[in-house]
């Protein structure tokens, strides 16, 4: 389980699907966009969605104030160690674009699967 934002205009990660474990995610602050398979969704404060295992998935906010998100794995195979790694890369890229290629990578070592 953890929390995390998304700033203004965020989009992340870059779409995705695990096949190892559900994501359910609960929404605390904000309305974030969610894109499931190719349909759309708002998280808002209170609404829950679960994201079976395999699904295509990716977060984004449009608005204009920070969204938190609470998010259960089942199983809780996805460790601080991957999120250690993204922020590496993030610092890394000095205020710019993350490189996706190296996001990708990340995300493989951990059991996501970026969407091609």
């Amino acid at each position: 389980m953890f929390e995390f934002g998304v700033a203004p205009g965020g989009k992340v990660p870059i779409a995705h699907s695990h096949d190892a474990y559900e994501e359910t995610l609960y929404g605390l602050e904000g309305t974030l966009t969610l894109t499931v398979d190719g349909g759309k969704t708002n998280l808002r404060p209170g609404d829950v969605l679960c994201i079976p295992r395999g699904a295509i998935h990716r977060f984004d906010n449009f608005s204009s104030a920070i969204t938190r998100t609470l998010a259960i794995l089942t199983p809780g195979l996805l460790g601080p160690e991957f999120f250690r790694e993204v922020a590496a890369i993030m610092e890394a890229s000095a205020g710019g674009p993350p490189n996706p290629a190296n996001i990708a990578q990340v995300m493989r070592r951990h059991g996501l699967t970026p969407a091609p």
